[in-house]
């Protein structure tokens, strides 16, 4: 299948790029390059990938580009860690809201013009439960719980009405998918990210294992973490999320259905810093640690319910956190060293 990326550049679709390629599909990579600058991919040169510089807004490109394509991944998005929500709270959901337009203008034009266009799989995310009470939290639970207080929580449940609309009115087949807390490798200082100290450490990404392992790595102690540390969260490898998005767009069981895509496993920030301590130090000396304050979105308690992935798609995501670091914090090492980080 031929399949159209927006956001192709992005943290999460080089993981999606590199799985959808491995699996036989045929990409075509939309991104401006807005958020990191151009970065090279390993597939750049991959005969079944295409990538198209142009602005996700731009619904005649968006058309042309769904003529001859049988799936559009909308993942699109100005996007960041806990530092962006707070810095850029209109530009969030003004841009994300031009965004979400464009894709769904451009998909409905190409199911009306007969085009070859299947379904859309949009990338939504977990803070749509910004305010949820019900742990773990199950899929539907955004329609229940009060509306998320942050501006880019409230985008992200706009997003999924605009797929609501679109099949409502125009019979737009639509999966959504809620990835959760995705680690990797990879990701890359965003260009005008507002500058964030934490202790003597700038912070990387305003992401929490990236952050935390830079700040081990440089030797912070004691390690400076934001909030009491007891933030609770599943942190799901990039590349299970990217293989929960693939199985979302092709499988016949999630046509116009939501899912999290979400390793079950919880894990606070403080256990998180521990697990990264120990990795850096071994056990030479204790892990100390201040707190300092927090953000005023910074969600206390995130823990999706997985049980529909696995029940109708038969989807798990189950790579250890602990082999996640194994990869992450390498990296992270070898960023700093080479001076991206």
């Amino acid at each position: 299948m031929k399949v159209l990326v927006t956001g192709s550049n992005g943290f999460i679709c080089g993981y999606l790029v590199e799985e959808l390629l491995a699996q036989g599909h045929e990409v075509v990579g939309l991104d401006n390059f807005s958020k990191y600058g151009r970065v090279a991919k390993s597939y750049d040169r991959h005969p079944r990938f295409c990538l198209v510089e142009g602005d996700a807004k731009d619904v005649a490109l968006l058309t042309r580009l769904l003529a001859d394509c049988d799936h559009f991944v909308a993942a699109a998005a100005m996007i960041g860690g806990i530092s962006y929500f707070h810095t850029y709270a209109y530009d969030l959901i003004a841009e994300n809201e031009r965004i979400i337009a464009g894709a769904y203008d451009s998909a409905i034009a190409s199911r009306k013009a007969g085009g070859r266009l299947q379904k859309v799989t949009l990338l939504s995310s977990s803070m749509v439960y910004e305010n949820a009470t019900v742990f773990p939290t199950p899929e539907g639970e955004q329609l229940r719980c009060p509306p998320p207080f942050s501006t880019y929580g409230f985008q992200k449940l706009a997003c999924e009405y605009f797929a609501k609309g679109a099949r409502e009115q125009y019979d737009l087949p639509t999966t959504i998918v809620r990835p959760f807390n995705c680690v990797g490798i990879g990701e890359s200082r965003a260009l005008g990210e507002h500058e964030v100290m934490s202790g003597n450490v700038k912070l990387a990404l305003s992401h929490v294992v990236p952050d935390i392992a830079q700040k081990v790595l440089r030797g912070q102690d004691p390690l400076h973490i934001l909030g009491d540390g007891q933030q609770v969260r599943c942190y799901t490898y990039g590349g299970d999320v990217a293989r929960g998005i693939r199985v979302c767009m092709e499988h016949p069981a999630a046509l116009n259905e939501d899912f999290n895509v979400s390793t079950p496993r919880a894990t606070t920030v403080l256990e998180l810093a521990e697990m990264i301590w120990k990795k850096v130090h071994g056990g030479a000396r204790p892990l100390r640690f201040v707190s300092d304050p927090g953000f005023a979105h910074d969600v206390q308690h995130r823990v999706p319910n997985t049980d529909k992935a696995k029940r109708l798609l038969g989807f798990e995501a189950a790579t250890p956190l602990e082999d996640v670091l194994d990869e992450v914090v390498p990296w992270i090492r070898e960023a700093i060293a080479a001076g991206t980080i």
